[in-house]
Formats: C-alpha cells, sequence, structure tokens
C-alpha cells in the first residue's frame, strides 16, 4: 500500500512538472476606467515593465470597451505603467506566476489630472467648397486670391464654368441661368452676362451652383443655374465691415516707348474699398452694400517696324492706357412675414466708367 501511495506522489509530481514546462507564457487581460463616474477609457497606454529595474517588456493600448491584453508574458515580478492625456500616469505592480496560463487583473482606475486639465478652444473655418444633393456652394470672402477681382472673374475659377464673349457657360452650353440673391436681374439676362464684371468679389458671400434645377426654378436654365449671394449680416442690431484690398499689379516694361509716345504705366495697380452696413431688428432687416474697384491696366502696347525697298525705316507704336472704375451698391430691406416667407424689396445700382488714355483713346 505505501508503494502504491509513493508511485502515485511520484506521478503526479511529473505530470505537474510537465504541465508547467508546457506553459509558455501568461496571457494578462485587465479593465480601463474613469475612477469618478466608472466610464470605460479607450485607446489608453498600457505598459508592462520589469520590477527589478524598470525594464520594457510588452505594451498595448485598451480597446473601445476599455479592455487590454498582454500575451505571452513569463512568470517574474513586474509593474504596469498606464497613461492616458488628461489623467495621473498610474503605476501598478504586478507578479505573474506559473500556475496558470491566464491572469486578470480586473478593474484599473485612473484619476483626472485636475492641474493639466484647462480650458479647450477648438476653432474651425467653413469648407469654401460646400455640397448638398442638389448645389455645390463656393465660398468667395475667405479666398484671398479671388479679392479685388469682379464676380465674372471668379466665376471663371470655378469647376465646369467658361466664360466666352461675355456668355457664361456651364459645361459647354450657354443655357444658363444667373441669378443674384435667388433672384434674376437685368445685369443677368440671357445673351451677355458681361454686367457682372461691374460687380467686385468683395461684394458677395458664395456662388452656388446647380446642376441639376428642381421644377421650382425657370425652365430656360436647362443647361443649371448659378446663383450669387451678395453679403448680408445676420446678427441682431446694427453691424457694419468695412474692407480695403490693393496690389501693385505688374511692375515691368515690356518695350521702351518710342520718341514723343505718351508714357506707358509702368505698374499697374488695383484698388478695391468696400462698405457693408446691416440693422436687424426681429422681423425687419435693413441693408446696404457698397464697393468700388479702380484698376490701371496697360490694354495694349504694340511696336510695328516697317522696312522698306529703298532702305527707309518706320517704327511705330500703338499704346493704350486704360482705367476702370467699378461701382455697385446694393440697398433693401426684408420682412420675414412667418418662418417660410419673406418678402424683400431691394435696389441695386451699378456704374462702370473705362477711359483710354495713349494714342488710340477712348471713353
Amino acid at each position: 500500500m505505501r508503494a502504491k501511495l509513493i508511485s502515485i506522489v511520484i506521478l503526479v509530481t511529473f505530470l505537474t512538472s510537465y504541465s508547467f514546462g508546457q506553459n509558455k507564457g501568461v496571457t494578462i487581460s485587465g479593465l480601463i476606467k474613469d475612477k469618478a463616474d466608472k466610464s470605460a477609457l479607450s485607446y489608453v497606454n498600457v505598459l508592462l515593465k520589469t520590477e527589478k529595474d524598470g525594464a520594457f517588456v510588452t505594451g498595448t493600448v485598451s480597446n473601445e470597451e476599455g479592455r487590454f491584453t498582454l500575451t505571452n508574458i513569463k512568470p517574474n515580478n513586474y509593474y504596469f505603467e498606464i497613461s492616458f492625456m488628461g489623467y495621473v500616469t498610474k503605476r501598478q505592480s504586478i507578479y505573474v506566476g506559473s500556475l496558470s496560463e491566464f491572469l486578470d487583473v480586473s478593474t484599473i482606475d485612473l484619476e483626472e489630472d485636475i492641474k493639466t486639465l484647462g480650458e479647450v478652444v477648438v476653432s474651425a473655418k467653413q469648407d469654401e467648397v460646400g455640397g448638398k444633393m442638389d448645389k455645390k456652394s463656393f465660398k468667395v470672402e475667405d479666398n484671398i486670391s479671388q479679392s479685388g477681382g469682379s464676380v465674372l472673374q471668379t466665376m471663371q475659377n470655378l469647376p465646369g464654368v467658361t466664360v466666352q464673349d461675355g456668355k457664361v457657360q456651364l459645361r459647354g452650353n450657354d443655357k444658363v441661368t444667373v441669378l443674384i440673391d435667388g433672384k434674376q436681374t437685368a445685369l443677368t439676362g440671357f445673351g451677355s452676362q458681361s454686367g457682372l464684371d461691374n460687380i467686385p468679389a468683395s461684394a458677395i458671400e458664395k456662388i452656388e451652383i446647380i446642376n441639376n434645377p428642381s421644377s421650382k426654378y425657370d425652365a430656360n436654365g436647362n443647361a443649371g443655374i448659378i446663383n450669387i449671394v451678395m453679403k448680408k449680416n445676420k446678427q441682431e442690431g446694427f453691424n457694419g465691415k468695412v474692407g480695403f484690398t490693393t496690389g501693385l499689379g505688374s511692375l515691368w516694361v515690356r518695350q521702351e516707348n518710342l520718341p514723343t509716345i505718351r508714357p506707358q504705366y509702368q505698374f499697374t495697380p488695383k484698388i478695391n474699398p468696400s462698405l457693408s452696413l446691416n440693422y436687424r431688428k426681429k422681423k425687419i432687416n435693413v441693408f446696404f452694400q457698397a464697393d468700388n474697384l479702380y484698376t490701371q491696366t496697360l490694354n495694349k502696347n504694340e511696336f510695328v517696324t516697317r522696312t522698306y525697298d529703298d532702305g527707309t525705316t518706320i517704327n511705330q507704336q500703338l499704346k493704350r492706357n486704360r482705367n476702370t472704375n467699378f461701382f455697385t451698391s446694393k440697398a433693401g430691406f426684408d420682412w420675414s412675414i412667418n418662418q417660410n416667407n419673406t418678402l424683400t424689396i431691394s435696389a441695386l445700382f451699378g456704374s462702370e466708367k473705362i477711359i483710354d488714355r495713349g494714342d488710340q483713346r477712348f471713353f
């Protein structure tokens, strides 16, 4: 009987030793939560280091449910180093033995680091290009590359829009309805939209392109609709905005003038002041917008040399300095009858003045 008992003990000891020999590593798992509200914390950094010398062993991050897992950990004395933005870094000792292949450390609580938390300010800018199911919107007021130009010049930079002989074309078709604040005006009629060249880009907020207009729009615009939205302040009370854009333009001389020729422009400045006033009170909104765009251009400077058979040589220069001044103003008021209906009465005044100073003079 005693011999059998000794044999059983030896067998059990052998099997236990064999089992330990097959245990290649331990899997450690746990759950990380906020100490205050007990909510799970995702994407927390979990590092495992040796207790003896602090050597790095392995690491991971918690999943969306706050759980983490470390695999193939050999028996030893370790400690966790758990860190997360806005929380105090926690150190927790752990002993990994060889009795089991799995070790659950249960829940680890992290405490908010009140000293490092402060006000978080999130600032954002609306995209210059916005898309909805029925239209695309292109912001103009924040695009510095468009400042100082006209609406017609801005439209030429929009995808799918071209301007040929004063006509606005959308994807090659000139059957386009151009609206201002959702309404047709004399400046945007069919045949030619060259009048849009009189409106400075600084006067508009955005341009909307509707490629597939619904039945509520005029059927004449079968190629699409372009809606020019003018600036209008939507805040309560009295509001105003003053703007000024300028530039020197080209600073060069293509070729020196011939004798007795009026001097050509050697720089082409662009000046664009703007003023926007708005008063909104309950259901009434009164607005006024004025822009002036002044430019100087060397519109033409041609040199021709004629040599005759008798050796006579005639040099000719044809030059035209151009001054352009566009003034646009809009005034009116809105009456919000109810949530779905608004009555607007407004007037748009535009003035165009072009003077050519040179050998070919035009006014």
